[in-house]
């Protein structure tokens, strides 16, 4: 099976999820504080080489009306960049609610979500890259 990273692309951080060596589930891995896009692509790419990663999953928040907006619009932008400094192919996954859902889950954890954005981020990246694997019938 391949290895997935799965990326929660927000303009202050990136949340970072990883699949198993199996390919069957996620994990979360790290939270990239934004610093600008050169030295974000270039974390993202050395993590590509780190683990392996065969394919990257990155959340696309598409809208309640199923249109691309302006904050979808940003993430393929960036996507685009990313592509050219990564040598493994990019897919978008709707990732409507998942940051909602990561909440609920710290919540439910009793985990403060306002004292840990990066967890939320990582979490939200974990819930894009299973609901992925999910739908691809990998879990």
């Amino acid at each position: 099976m391949e290895i997935l990273l799965g990326l929660d692309v927000g303009d202050t951080r990136i949340g970072v999820a990883l699949s198993d060596a199996l390919g069957v589930s996620g994990h979360p891995l790290c939270t990239l504080t934004r610093k600008n896009r050169k030295i974000d692509l270039i974390a993202i790419s050395d993590l590509v080489s780190i683990h392996k990663v065969e394919r990257v999953i990155i959340g696309l928040p598409i809208s309640l009306d199923d249109t691309i907006g302006p904050q979808a619009q940003k993430i393929q932008k960036f996507a685009h960049h990313l592509g050219r400094v990564i040598d493994v192919p990019i897919e978008f996954w709707d990732e409507r609610f998942t940051t909602v859902e990561a909440e609920e889950i710290l919540h439910k954890l009793n985990k403060n979500s306002k004292k840990q954005k990066d967890i939320i981020d990582q979490v939200a990246a974990v819930i894009i890259l299973n609901e992925y694997l999910e739908c691809k019938g990998r879990t």
